[in-house]
């Protein structure tokens, strides 16, 4: 296999549990994020914080467990997690021994906190997590691309801290995967964040797990649960185009991350003969097709997908597609990401399988 330098587009921290106590407001350090031991009957380590449904921390911790091992797994603790997800030296030893040259990092228990009905302890949990991971990623800003949770309900607040954080060298951030539903981003009132992205050149992922309404993971049904959770990406897309936020914002670039990708192809071509068919009953005129907002100006990361990626590629593009790791997430191939590279690719064009490994990655996030 060529020596492809690899970036992954999607890897995560996992925030130490008295992480939030430390750092947040004085006025919310009653209520901070935290972790307790056992929640309803269940045994193991839970990341609570008022109305969030209790996870199991060891979940985010999951690579290299078989799928037998992992219902034991989740019953363990954060004194099991691999030191690299709070050590960034650590972090280089483990990208080193899987042979990858950097990550895109997101948080992992602060995916959560989307789903808080409190927005001032939202906003304050995440300033907490942004300044936690802005100093874990100084430690080699190339290699440790760390990216930001930014909330929305205050706009001009919501600009402030993306000001902030790019300053602090974060490269992007996270927002809702699905904003309330009488705030859909197709509203007018989120234009000022736009246009701010847009000039700092801050892409802005819709991550798995994100949305405003919260993580309903039934513990019983949770096959059921894992097969809805790229829907609401889908149709928060949808409103972008649709509602004309790419066509105001040409160079915004926006991340759809850990939703798999083999979708997209779909998806395009179900808008793109919506738009054809049933526009005028909302008199709706775009200079361009759906599709083509699509691969302008959206990005995606996978990472098991192997038979699809093709199949991809040639319908939205090799430029949009990014290659992740998820690491220390369950689905993480870790150690054994270029294994999985070279099985995934075959028949691809080297060019391409540079651009979707690594090369697109670093573009996004002006990487050198």
């Amino acid at each position: 296999m060529t020596a492809y330098r690899i970036i992954s587009g999607d890897s995560h921290f996992v925030e130490p549990p008295n992480m939030w106590a430390e750092r947040i407001d004085a006025k919310f350090r009653d209520r901070a994020p935290h972790t307790k031991w056992g929640h309803d009957g269940r045994q193991g380590e839970f990341f609570v914080c008022e109305n969030i449904n209790p996870v199991q921390v060891a979940g985010f911790f999951g690579s290299g467990k078989t799928a037998e091992e992992l219902p034991e797994h989740v019953k363990r603790g954060f004194d099991v997690a691999p030191k690299s997800v709070w050590d960034p030296a650590e972090r280089l030893k483990e990208q080193d021994a899987d042979g990858v040259s950097a990550e895109a990092l997101y948080t992992s228990m602060g995916m959560l906190l989307f789903g808080l009905d409190n927005a001032e302890l939202r906003a304050a949990s995440f300033r907490a997590f942004n300044d936690w991971a802005a100093e874990y990623c100084s430690y080699n800003p190339k290699r440790l691309i760390g990216l930001g949770a930014i909330t929305l309900e205050d706009i001009p607040a919501a600009v402030a801290e993306l000001e902030r954080i790019a300053k602090k060298g974060l490269h992007g951030a996270l927002i809702w995967g699905a904003p309330p539903e009488d705030r859909p981003y197709s509203s007018r009132e989120y234009d000022p964040f736009w246009a701010a992205a847009q000039d700092l050149q801050m892409p802005l992922s819709l991550h798995i797990l994100t949305g405003r309404g919260g993580v309903q993971f039934d513990p019983r049904r949770v096959l059921y649960g894992y097969m809805r959770l790229p829907q609401e990406i889908q149709l928060t897309f949808a409103d972008l185009i649709v509602g004309g936020v790419p066509e105001r914002f040409p160079r915004l670039q926006l991340v759809s991350a850990e939703n798999d990708i083999s979708w997209i192809p779909h998806f395009m071509y179900r808008l793109d003969h919506a738009y054809d068919r049933l526009r005028h009953f909302e008199g709706l005129t775009l200079p361009m097709l759906p599709s083509e907002y699509m691969k302008r100006n959206v990005v995606a990361s996978f990472q098991f997908e192997t038979t699809n990626v093709d199949f991809t590629r040639q319908i939205f593009g090799a430029d949009n597609i990014l290659w992740s790791s998820d690491y220390p997430h369950t689905d993480s191939p870790w150690p054994r990401s270029r294994d999985l590279i070279a099985q995934a690719f075959k028949g691809i064009p080297e060019p391409d399988v540079q651009k979707i490994v690594g090369g697109n990655v670093a573009k996004l996030y002006n990487i050198n």
